[in-house]
């Protein structure tokens, strides 16, 4: 068996190009937890559908390992695999359109702490009640700013990364992080979270 730990992604992708398929455990292994959170970040779905679009993601991964262009982060290539998944349910499931901002309570704290560092949040996030509004506003936002903060602030992507995922330019990432701030701003006014600007 492999251990995954002691290989790269790209080392994992050229034994599994040479028909290695006990190499495909490591994507899984390394990829799994990871990609099920970002689809519950993304969507508002059953734990059984997240798995079904897990499985599809990583069945498409399998099959498509050869088109991979190692130039790339394998990261960002399997993450805009499970976005255009997720997209793709959507498009079926018009139903499931429904999306909130989905993460555990720890990481809001540092989200929150992230967006209180921009627009000085009244009071700091030590407020049980202020996170929830603060989180009810964030709900609020386009899906299209939701994508992009997600992938910055919660997945941790940079905007290279951000850019290869959603397939957009990187100046149009930063341009759509900057709108959210001020979408952001104008909701939190909206719905009395008072801010520093």
């Amino acid at each position: 068996m492999w251990n995954c730990k002691e290989n790269t992604d790209k080392d994992i992708v050229r034994k599994i190009s040479s028909w290695d398929i006990d190499a495909f455990y490591c994507v899984v292994k390394n990829y799994e937890g990871k990609l099920s959170r970002y689809i519950n970040r993304i969507t508002n779905i059953s734990p059984e559908e997240t798995e079904n679009i897990l499985q599809e993601v990583f069945i498409k991964a399998y099959k498509n390992i050869n088109s991979y262009d190692d130039k790339l982060s394998f990261s960002s290539w399997i993450y805009r695999i499970t976005h255009n998944m997720v997209i793709d349910f959507h498009r079926k499931n018009k139903n499931k359109m429904d999306v909130s901002l989905e993460t555990d309570d720890e990481e809001y704290v540092n989200l929150i702490e992230m967006i209180d560092s921009w627009v000085d949040i009244e009071s700091g996030v030590q407020n049980k009640e202020l996170i929830w509004k603060i989180i009810s506003v964030l709900n609020l936002l386009d899906k299209k700013y939701r994508d992009v903060l997600v992938l910055k602030f919660l997945e941790e992507k940079d905007y290279n990364e951000i850019s290869d995922i959603l397939k957009i330019p990187k100046w149009t990432v930063a341009i759509l992080i900057n709108r959210w701030k001020k979408q952001f701003r104008e909701m939190a006014d909206r719905n009395n979270l008072k801010l520093y600007l």
